[in-house]
This record gives structure tokens, C-alpha cells and sequence, in this order.
């Protein structure tokens, strides 16, 4: 059993190594196919647009914030019921989701003294389910 452990440690190891020495690909010569690239320019979406995209990409890029999306897809919870699924204290997990409602992945809503989150709306699951497939794939 410890031969096998060790063996699998030492590939990882390996392809760790591979993966850390591998330079990335590039033209050998530079040649600017100018009508590629004005076609894509042409395409773009504005700086504006991208910042949007960049500031959501951002909000996504923590465990913690993922786990909150994955959780409000399941059902709408309030920040209590947040905080005791992930072991965290209020005020932590209110943090986290400022950080999702200014990027406009989560919405809530008072119930007396309560604040309820949910989805901001069906797009923010088909990121998560899309993000989801895409890591777990095999290559």
C-alpha cells in the first residue's frame, strides 16, 4: 500500500514538474494576419462591458463566495442559515455576499428582522453549472 502511495506521489510530482517547465507555445515568426485582426476588433465587447465581466469573475474567484452561489441555488437562505452551513460568523459571510450582490449574483429581500439572499436571476446558476462542467472534465 505504501509503494503504490509513493508511486502515485511521484507522478504527481512529475506532472507538476512537466506542467511547471512547459513553456508556452508561440510563433516561431511574426506574421500579423491584419484581416483576423480587425475582424475581432471589429467584435470586441466595450471596456465598460468587460469590466462588468472581470469585477463578476472577481467575485466568483473564492471558495467561500462559491460555495454561497452553490447554496442559493439550492434554496433562498438567510445570512443566519448561511453562516451555520458554512461554519463562519455572521459578519464574515455578510461580507462575502456584498461582494456577490455588487456584482449582481445574489438579491435579498427583508422578512421582518431576517434578510433572505437568493439568485439574482437563472443566468448566475447557468455560470455556476457551466464553471462546474468545465472544471470537472476530463482531458
Amino acid at each position: 500500500m505504501k509503494i503504490k502511495a509513493k508511486e502515485n506521489k511521484n507522478k504527481e510530482k512529475a506532472k507538476i514538474e512537466e506542467i511547471e517547465n512547459h513553456e508556452p507555445a508561440t510563433c516561431s515568426e511574426t506574421i500579423i494576419h491584419q484581416d483576423v485582426v480587425d475582424n475581432v476588433k471589429a467584435g470586441l465587447s466595450s471596456d465598460a462591458e468587460l469590466r462588468k465581466v472581470s469585477h463578476l469573475f472577481k467575485a466568483l474567484n473564492d471558495e467561500t463566495r462559491v460555495k454561497i452561489i452553490n447554496a442559493l441555488i439550492l434554496s433562498e437562505m438567510c445570512v443566519c442559515d448561511i453562516a451555520a452551513l458554512l461554519n463562519m460568523t455572521q459578519p464574515a459571510v455578510s461580507h462575502h455576499l456584498k461582494l456577490l450582490k455588487s456584482a449582481q449574483l445574489v438579491k435579498y429581500r427583508r422578512m421582518g428582522k431576517e434578510v433572505h439572499y437568493s439568485l439574482d436571476d437563472e443566468h448566475v446558476r447557468n455560470i455556476f453549472y457551466q464553471g462546474l462542467l468545465h472544471a470537472c472534465e476530463k482531458k
